[in-house]
């Protein structure tokens, strides 16, 4: 037996006769009457009944039809997802972020970018940055997206850098400038990242001499701006996050010290890189940049 046979034997129950099964396959008629006979010998099966120019399935060809036709639609199912994995809409794709990108920016690209991929299968984790990096590095996601620096062998590292923000709720009277330096800040209520990260640190170093009211502490800066909106401070935070409360309460201003406030889009470099991994690393840095531009 062999796969041409059940093609002509597909074709034929399909089309009933010998003639346009031949049609179907592309073959001479005789090719496919003797690819027939030769399936039968193969399986040992009387499957068609010939009277005239008619052929007759026999019952054991129906019921042997019914395992070919799944058979073909398996087949048919390989191929179509052959295509997609060749035009990048299908494989496996798991990100591990830091919560400033995992709660916003993220999750929304990520959706556009499966819409057109049905068969592209897809995980997002929020992770602190120390963790993020640990699952790229463990395999247990292709993509990272975590604080930086990192000095660490292994890894594909790509910088995305980005200068830190002021938010502040509407209304404030700081808000009336355009850009905020960190006198301006003397005096004021503060809402004040949890001491660990880079970031945080940069922030203290920035803000070293000016003497600020801080009476609350996050970790996250989806939080520290929720706090901001219902008044409850000011914050030095990161403009992808910043984005996300732009019209819920919270004006923000640029600072005028530098703070990089980007992020680090990382590898495995022990890896075979992929080409959907590729892309939608490419396509997203395109859309968060447009995203906290307000494009």
């Amino acid at each position: 037996m062999n796969l041409r046979q059940v093609e002509a034997f597909r074709a034929v129950m399909l089309t009933g006769q010998m003639t346009t099964a031949a049609e179907l396959m592309s073959i001479t008629q005789p090719a496919v009457s003797r690819l027939i006979r030769d399936f039968e010998h193969a399986t040992n099966l009387r499957l068609f009944e010939r009277r005239g120019n008619q052929i007759i399935p026999t019952q054991e060809a129906v019921t042997l039809w019914k395992e070919v036709d799944r058979a073909f639609v398996g087949m048919n199912h390989i191929a179509v997802l052959a295509k997609e994995i060749a035009r990048q809409a299908a494989g496996t794709l798991r990100i591990a972020a830091m919560p400033a990108l995992a709660s916003g920016v993220l999750p929304r690209f990520l959706a556009r970018f499966l819409r057109d991929k049905p068969n592209l299968q897809a995980s997002l984790s929020g992770l602190p940055s120390s963790m993020v990096i640990e699952a790229v590095a463990a395999g247990q996601a292709e993509i990272g997206y975590a604080d930086g620096p990192l000095d660490r062998p292994g890894f594909i590292i790509e910088t995305q850098s980005m200068a830190a923000v002021v938010a502040m709720p509407d209304g404030h009277p700081l808000a009336a400038k355009d850009v905020i330096h960190p006198a301006d800040l003397q005096g004021q209520r503060m809402i004040s990242l949890e001491p660990g990260t880079v970031f945080a640190m940069r922030v203290e170093v920035a803000l070293a001499g000016v003497q600020r009211l801080s009476n609350v502490e996050t970790r996250l800066s989806h939080t520290a701006l929720s706090l901001v909106s219902e008044g409850a401070g000011i914050a030095i935070i990161d403009p992808t996050s910043a984005s996300e409360f732009t019209d819920r309460g919270v004006a923000v201003r640029r600072f005028g010290l530098f703070i990089d406030a980007g992020f680090l889009a990382i590898q495995p470099a022990n890896r075979s890189r992929s080409d959907i991994v590729d892309r939608f690393m490419r396509e997203f840095i395109i859309f968060h940049d447009a995203w906290v531009s307000g494009g």
